[in-house]
């Protein structure tokens, strides 16, 4: 997650000006996720993690309640955060307890009809600074200083020996095996569970900027030069296990500011572009400022790749310390419009039951405006999207598709609680309803409207 960046700040201060393209135009032209079926996917749902436990303890935090309530709030997607460190405690020597406990949650998943990303998770690289994520027998740092800044943990990723550890990673052969060797391991033993739909192969990359750059110009190298290769190394090792996943692949935080990414093509067919969506100014505990341009800003930076290169986006992180802030209705409102138009969806950090980021409070309702990221939306859709929207003030979801002219004509809805109607014209029909979820079909090639609205 992305916090105060006081060393960083006033490089990007100068980048955050505003966007000028209209909503429609922003993802008209990016490929759209798909599931094994063709039919077009779009996610939502949260991060859901157990960072406080480790060894024989690892994802206790992490219960059945999670997927469960995550489902009958309407949500279909989780991306599980997993460690290194727990996986591979010493060279070469996997934890088969730790992979029981990541199945475990899966098949929780699986029964609550829930897909999963598994994420490849670091902060500050790992356990050597104190943090989790890549093993201390993988950490090197040239005998370079370190000083721990528990006030804003991300400052951090700034320390020398931090940011050698990073280039070490990228660099040295023996690690690049290990880390290869880690992911053929998790593809091996999970590309046949029914609730993963890939893997995000590492969390928030950082490295270490050359005398003279500056944070912008070193990240857009980092991305090219060390992240790019560094992914298609990777791809490789899924593969040789896993033919048909989708890889989820992450420029540097720093996109987070409007800053475009330096990333290259990654040279797999499956390949999505998972930035994170944070704003400095909220990490540090502001409100949102509607007139900043902030989101307008990142919208702009954050298409240019798969524009470019024809990826599908997932926004992998997004959502403020303190969503109870004066603004954050209208930031929840504006951040929803956004991700509509040019991801194929997102997960908020993080579910889970108390303060802070988590989604719930402790007895499980919404912390103040979270509930607004629930909302009628089509999960698998049969046929090519024409327009998909809701709109919060009269409680009304459209989406139009052209039924597709083969395979599959089923298309999926989620629905949060309540009552809803669902009408569906062009020759469709609504087939099955059950409690969050609805179903329907149409004859190929045709011209759907559904309309969701409110009972």
């Amino acid at each position: 997650m992305l916090r105060a960046m006081l060393t960083a700040g006033a490089v990007l201060a100068a980048l955050l000006t505003p966007a000028t393209a209209h909503a429609e135009e922003t993802g008209s032209d990016i490929p759209r996720l798909t599931d094994r079926n063709g039919r077009v996917l779009t996610l939502r749902g949260w991060n859901i993690e157990d960072k406080a436990h480790r060894g024989e303890d690892a994802l206790t935090a992490v219960t059945e309640r999670h997927l469960r309530d995550l489902r009958a709030r309407g949500f279909d997607f989780a991306r599980l955060l997993v460690f290194w460190d727990d996986l591979e405690p010493a060279p070469g020597r996997y934890s088969r307890a730790y992979l029981q406990k990541i199945e475990r949650v899966l098949d929780w998943a699986g029964r609550h009809d829930v897909k999963v990303v598994i994420d490849a998770h670091q902060d500050v690289f790992g356990p050597a600074f104190g943090h989790r994520g890549i093993p201390e027998w993988a950490t090197r740092t040239d005998g370079l200083p370190f000083t721990a800044h528990p006030d804003d943990w991300f400052a951090e990723y700034f320390e020398p020996a931090v940011q050698r550890a990073f280039t070490h990673l990228y660099e040295d052969e023996d690690l690049r095996r290990a880390q290869a060797g880690m992911w053929r391991t998790l593809a091996a033993r999970f590309a046949r569970h029914p609730a993963v739909l890939g893997y995000d192969l590492i969390n928030e990359p950082m490295g270490e900027p050359k005398p003279g750059e500056d944070l912008p110009t070193a990240a857009r190298r980092i991305e090219r030069e060390q992240l790019t290769p560094m992914y298609d190394r990777l791809a490789d090792a899924v593969r040789s296990a896993d033919r048909d996943a989708w890889l989820f692949v992450e420029p540097t935080p720093v996109v987070g500011e409007g800053v475009p990414t330096g990333l290259g093509r990654v040279h797999d067919p499956r390949v999505v572009y998972a930035p994170h969506f944070y704003d400095t100014a909220m990490e540090a505990g502001a409100d949102y400022d509607p007139g900043a341009g902030w989101i307008e800003a990142y919208e702009r930076a954050v298409t240019a790749y798969p524009k470019r290169y024809r990826v599908p986006v997932v926004v992998g992180e997004w959502g403020p310390p303190d969503s109870s802030l004066p603004h954050m209705d209208r930031f929840y409102r504006d951040a929803m419009a956004s991700l509509s138009r040019y991801t194929s969806g997102w997960a908020g950090y993080v579910w889970c039951y108390g303060g802070g980021y988590c989604a719930l409070d402790g007895t499980g309702a919404f912390h103040a405006h979270k509930e607004l990221t629930a909302e009628p939306y089509a999960e698998a859709v049969a046929g090519t999207v024409r327009s998909a929207a809701y709109d919060a003030g009269t409680g009304v979801y459209r989406l139009v598709y052209r039924a597709a002219p083969r395979g599959s004509r089923v298309t999926e809805l989620s629905l949060p609680p309540g009552a809803w109607r669902i009408t569906a014209d062009g020759g469709a029909s609504v087939v099955r309803r059950t409690a969050g979820r609805a179903r329907v079909t149409a004859a190929p090639g045709g011209l759907v409207t559904v309309t969701v609205e409110r009972g």
